[in-house]
């Protein structure tokens, strides 16, 4: 599944909160530099500066140069602007707040198990399996009535097991099924 907003941002945070990265980039703000330079500058060891600048690197807030056997590094200026737009945007603060409520828990089940708009597991937690049945219930239109093959069909452009998640959206109340036809419980009716 795609990265959200969120999820760039709070890598791009993690990234932020350490002492030791912080300290290079203010390095690398006044110019590139070399791991051995940064490492002499901040007294640091080679390696440590190395994993450091692997994980800015991560988050794009550092680029890397080669010039010969030695890496120069450098501040991704727009790349840190961009952070720095974002996070002060009200629009974006708003979307971070959605983001981290009731459904982050959610939306890493759903992280968890889809690949894509693939199910690769049936959850075997109850409460994990609810959050990927409604996401399935959320495939189907409300108001429309449909026969149990397109039942199967929209279920097996995510997952091979018709049978059971068919079974579960009804188990759920999520869909009811009455003479072979099946309907989404929707309003005051869904749980």
């Amino acid at each position: 599944m795609e990265a959200t907003p969120f999820d760039v941002t709070l890598e791009c945070l993690k990234a932020l909160a350490h002492e030791s990265r912080l300290r290079l980039l203010g390095l690398l703000a006044a110019g590139e530099r070399s791991v051995l330079e940064l490492a002499r500058l901040l007294d640091l060891s080679e390696p440590t500066i190395s994993h450091h600048l692997g994980i800015l690197r991560a988050v794009d807030l550092v680029g890397m140069t080669p010039e010969g056997t030695v890496h120069r590094y450098r501040l991704n200026r727009p790349a840190l602007e961009r952070l720095n737009q974002a996070l002060l945007s009200p629009e974006h603060l708003a979307a971070l707040t959605d983001a981290a409520g009731g459904d982050a828990w959610e939306q890493k089940i759903l992280r968890t198990f889809l690949d894509g708009e693939r199910l690769t597991a049936i959850p075997a937690q109850r409460k994990k399996r609810q959050v990927i049945l409604r996401w399935l219930a959320g495939q189907f239109e409300p108001g429309l009535t449909y026969p149990e093959a397109a039942v199967n069909a929209v279920i097996k452009r995510h997952h091979d097991d018709t049978a059971t998640l068919r079974r579960e959206l009804i188990a759920s109340q999520l869909m009811r099924r009455e003479d072979g036809v099946y309907q989404l419980i929707t309003g005051d009716a869904a749980r």
